[in-house]
């Protein structure tokens, strides 16, 4: 819109004016504003399409969430990823506590999914990985 203002203004002066240079004067903003467009959305695309991780509070937010349950598990790896404006996708992997049960554990990781997708409406997937930090030190 901004560039159909600028050459209505460029068109009209050089009309009232008698003097040409002012439509070759908006055409040169024209192409300005085009330039500096072109690289503000391929500064945003970029971020898409490579990958970007959610941001900082997000991420502690989430780590202190994992952290209420520092006595049953730690996080070895935590990873964020935008998959859309509104649409995170989390990778964590934990350590859980040697003497939790096979049960215990599915209910930890519900209840952290839950409560990570209350916290954050961003967040869409969560994907939780079991793994001692030794093995994890190794990778």
């Amino acid at each position: 819109m901004l560039g159909i203002v600028v050459a209505f203004i460029g068109i009209g002066l050089a009309q009232i004016t008698g003097l040409a240079w002012f439509d070759g004067a908006a055409s040169v903003v024209i192409g300005v504003i085009l330039a500096a467009v072109a690289t503000f959305l391929s500064y945003e695309c970029k971020g898409l399409l490579v990958g970007e991780s959610a941001k900082s509070p997000v991420v502690k937010s989430i780590r202190a969430l994992i952290g209420e349950h520092s006595d049953k598990a730690s996080v070895n790896e935590l990873l964020t990823m935008h998959l859309g404006p509104e649409d995170v996708l989390v990778n964590i992997s934990l350590d859980f506590a040697d003497d939790l049960s096979s049960a215990d554990v599915e209910r930890l990781v519900s209840d952290l999914e839950t409560k990570i997708k209350n916290h954050h409406p961003e967040v869409k997937r969560v994907f939780i990985e079991a793994q001692s930090f030794a093995a994890h030190s190794r990778q």
